[in-house]
């Protein structure tokens, strides 16, 4: 490969190793697909854990009353620095023919950064805490993002989907683990946590062994998904159309999972005091557990029926209807039922969606740098969301704020029943 271009996952020297049967058949080994699902799990779990439990209970003990304001202001530093970072990052593998070292950078940085969070006791010192720890923890996942490009060829991008979906899931039940009551204090956790990571990440760099994939590594002349655009479309215009789409259509739908997230409780003790924390968190996890199956199910019917986009449509439509239907809701089970469906369809969607854009980004020289952008789709929500709540619920109530997100949610369904797959 030439400069600028990733091997996909080879050491120098071992280009003469021979290749391995699914090699030649163009299938990436099951042994890779398996440990990379657990490196992103580990990515998950590297953050996930930290912003929705721990920081908090930190925040919480030393800040107390001023502990909402301190969270606001650290959400928002982290998500700027998670942008930036994990476009630069991932530009930076791209330059420098390397994914695996750069993974295994971020990946022992941001632990160190994260343990060193037991020291931080003024506002501006978490601040930049935060900054520099999300700036190690996309060091590590803009690579292994692209690494996955790299790699695994569009015939079985459906499959890794599936199986990334596996990785919320991961991320909560670490959160739920070290914060099981009388295991360990609070300084211990982020140790737990660390341990985890490491634990989950590493293996892929050092035992995944991918077989190479040179057809991976030139840049598509023709797309296997095209927009619907009537004759006369150049190739490199549908190209670019599909992009966009894609990216516009995960966007809608990471604002209303961003409100969600964010609102789900609040929403539920409207509609039922008694609903607790706890209650919730189960709520979130179950939801998480059961979109594993069913989006390792659909990404592999994806794969062998060669419909790579038809599944994000259905998914995105199905969001809307569970939007709907919670904004319909006028009991708890209603409440819980609506979110169930939609939190486990966009769920699958979300996981299928992060493999599929694999398929669309046609400069692998790129690679990196083209998933940082797509990225921006996981941050920008946040910062969006809460404008949106706070226009809507106080004046009209959660049922337009749903009403609303189901219109987005009907948008990327919209976007991406017109791509025509070929």
């Amino acid at each position: 490969m030439g400069e600028g271009t990733p091997q996909c996952g080879l050491n120098r020297i071992r280009r003469s190793a021979p290749l391995s049967d699914r090699a030649v058949s163009g299938l990436q080994s099951r042994r890779f697909l398996l440990l990379y699902a657990l490196a992103a799990a580990g990515g998950s779990a590297s953050y996930a854990p930290f912003l929705t439990l721990l920081l908090p209970v930190r925040a919480g003990v030393i800040w107390q009353g001023d502990a909402l304001q301190v969270l606001a202001y650290a959400a928002f530093a982290g998500a700027c620095a998670a942008s930036a970072a994990n476009i630069l990052f991932g530009w930076i593998s791209d330059r420098s023919s390397r994914r695996k070292e750069w993974i295994v950078a971020g990946a022992l940085l941001s632990s160190v950064l994260l343990v060193g969070m037991q020291y931080i006791t003024s506002i501006a010192g978490l601040l930049v805490m935060i900054v520099l720890w999300q700036t190690a923890v996309n060091m590590m996942l803009a690579p292994l993002g692209a690494w996955a490009g790299d790699c695994v060829p569009d015939s079985q991008k459906g499959t890794l989907g599936g199986l990334l979906s596996a990785a919320p899931a991961v991320g909560a039940m670490v959160g739920a683990v070290v914060t099981i009551p009388g295991l360990a204090g609070a300084d211990t956790r982020l140790v737990m946590v660390a341990v985890i990571v490491l634990g989950l990440v590493l293996p892929v760099v050092f035992f995944g062994n991918p077989a190479p994939m040179p057809e991976l590594m030139k840049p598509k002349k023709e797309l296997r998904v095209e927009v619907v655009t009537g004759p006369g479309t150049t190739g490199r215009k549908a190209r670019g159309s599909a992009v966009g789409r894609m990216w516009f259509a995960r966007l809608l739908i990471q604002i209303a999972e961003a409100a969600l997230f964010a609102f789900l409780l609040l929403w539920l003790r409207s509609i039922d005091e008694g609903i607790t924390d706890n209650d919730t968190a189960r709520l979130f996890t179950t939801v998480l557990v059961i979109s594993v199956p069913i989006a390792v199910y659909v990404g592999r019917w994806s794969d062998r029926a060669g419909r790579p986009i038809l599944p994000l449509a259905v998914l995105s439509g199905g969001g809307a209807v569970g939007l709907v239907w919670m904004a319909m809701a006028d009991s708890a089970a209603m409440a819980v039922s609506g979110f169930a469906v939609f939190g486990v369809l966009t769920g699958v969607f979300l996981s299928l969606h992060s493999s599929q854009t694999l398929r669309v980004l046609p400069r692998p020289q790129t690679r990196g740098r083209d998933l940082g952008v797509f990225n921006l789709t996981n941050t920008v929500p946040s910062l969006i969301m809460p404008w949106l709540a706070l226009a809507l619920v106080p004046v009209f109530g959660f049922q337009a704020l749903f009403l609303l997100l189901a219109a987005l949610a009907v948008m990327s369904c919209i976007l991406l029943a017109t791509m025509r797959e070929t």
